[in-house]
């Protein structure tokens, strides 16, 4: 796997590990917002702002339902690899590519 690590205090780079058909990238979760989007990137990881509370895994099933409707993938394309209880989180794509990833991320912050 290839990755692109992010630059000494990239606050906005996205650090993405591509190979096999798929993406790992880490995300950060922000639970019980007041709306659901992608916040941009911080510190090498992905903001999600979910609506969900994070009890009994609510918040893990809105981020993989958020990440697949923004990537355009099915939900079981989506896999939460590391930090299930956790805010800070490492999440499997299939199906989508670094580049594919970058646009919906310029996306989203151009739409803010």
């Amino acid at each position: 796997m290839t990755g692109d690590p992010p630059g000494p205090g990239a606050k906005g780079s996205l650090h993405v590990q591509e190979g096999d058909g798929a993406l790992l990238f880490d995300v950060r979760v922000n639970p019980r917002a007041s709306r659901e989007a992608l916040a941009g990137v911080r510190n090498g990881a992905l903001e999600l702002r979910l609506n969900a509370p994070p009890v009994d895994g609510a918040a893990n099933a809105a981020a993989i339902k958020l990440l697949a409707k923004c990537l355009g993938v099915p939900q079981r394309a989506v896999t939460l690899v590391a930090g299930q209880r956790a805010r800070n989180k490492r999440f499997r794509v299939e199906g989508v590519s670094a580049a594919q990833l970058r646009a919906v991320l310029e996306a989203s912050e151009a739409g803010r």
